[in-house]
């Protein structure tokens, strides 16, 4: 068995403690994005995504400076910018964005700062490029408990106010005459939103947390517009995604440059990508069917319509 999958995995791939890790780790946050995901596309919120993962690395950076393990930074910070991205007032999509660019703006000149401080004080760009690229391998033991606890309660909140959510998402306004608490609902989507970007931003690092929350869910969005069935085709692309990344990296070890590797975040991506692209394609092979199924019955109907009126000016004739 090991020789027909060698060409695959190389040697030591089942037997190595940190790609269980990398592997568990990665499906369970790719769960959570997928489920999370789904609603930041439906409800037009990709930027805040984006913010989220830009914000969280000055999170990771702060955490970096006071000595404590990345993720609680990157938590903390995206946290705080929730609630301040509701502060500002969250309650219209133009007001989404207002919000977002302002927290965002605030956010980047911190992760600068504090990115600054830590290469110049410590001395040690190693923790700027975990922070930004992430490192899925590098990932403890100890941060494994955590990891899952934030995942159950971005999992929670999501499955608690599913259908106020989704209506609120689809028609605010419909949904606030239902006495539905839309502001309210909202930010506790965005609280869900930051654990998951925090979440995404340990396994691929801050500035490539938005390929992972965003892109399976886009891609499974386009494949069905049933949420539910979103939800769970996003995750399934999350997962496959991240367990081929982690795969090929693996692999990357004996590439050029040889002893070196090449990081998981790129493989991840790029796949994503890649998945986001083929996803278009059975619409792209339904609407070409659909048209020359069209031509044929126009056609077919030009000819039948044809013989009566000929048969007819005959016998006018």
């Amino acid at each position: 068995m090991s020789h027909l999958l060698s060409p695959v995995f190389e040697t030591g791939f089942f037997e190595s403690g940190p790609v269980h890790r990398a592997l568990a780790v990665g499906s369970l946050v790719a769960l959570v994005s997928g489920v999370v995901g789904v609603f930041t596309v439906i409800r037009g919120q990709s930027f805040a995504g984006e913010a989220f993962g830009d914000l969280g690395t000055g999170g990771g950076a702060g955490a970096y400076l006071v000595g404590v393990g990345p993720l609680w930074g990157f938590v903390a910070g995206n946290v705080l910018a929730a609630g301040a991205m509701e502060m500002v007032g969250i309650q219209r999509a133009r007001g989404r964005d207002l919000a977002t660019g302002i927290v965002l703006g605030a956010g980047i000149g911190l992760a600068a700062l504090f990115l600054y401080l830590g290469s110049t004080q410590q001395g040690s760009s190693g923790a700027t490029v975990t922070i930004l690229f992430g490192s899925v391998f590098a990932i403890a033991s100890t941060t494994v408990p955590l990891i899952l606890l934030l995942s159950a309660g971005a999992l929670a909140i999501v499955l608690a106010i599913y259908r106020p959510l989704l209506l609120s998402s689809l028609n605010a306004e419909m949904a606030a005459a239902r006495g539905i608490r839309v502001r309210m609902i909202g930010a506790l989507y965005l609280l869900a939103l930051a654990l998951a970007a925090a979440l995404a931003a340990i396994t691929i690092g801050t500035i490539l947390s938005t390929a992972l929350l965003i892109g399976p869910a886009a891609g499974a969005l386009r494949l069905t517009s049933r949420p539910l069935r979103a939800m769970a085709c996003a995750a399934a692309i999350g997962i496959l995604t991240v367990w081929a990344g982690v795969v090929l990296a693996y692999d990357s070890y004996y590439w050029p440059p040889v002893g070196r590797g090449w990081p998981v975040s790129f493989f991840v991506v790029t796949l994503v990508l890649i998945a986001y692209l083929t996803s278009g394609v059975p619409d792209t092979l339904a609407r070409r069917r659909a048209g020359a199924a069209r031509g044929r019955s126009g056609s077919t109907a030009g000819t039948a319509s044809g013989r009566p009126g000929s048969a007819a000016g005959g016998t006018r004739g």
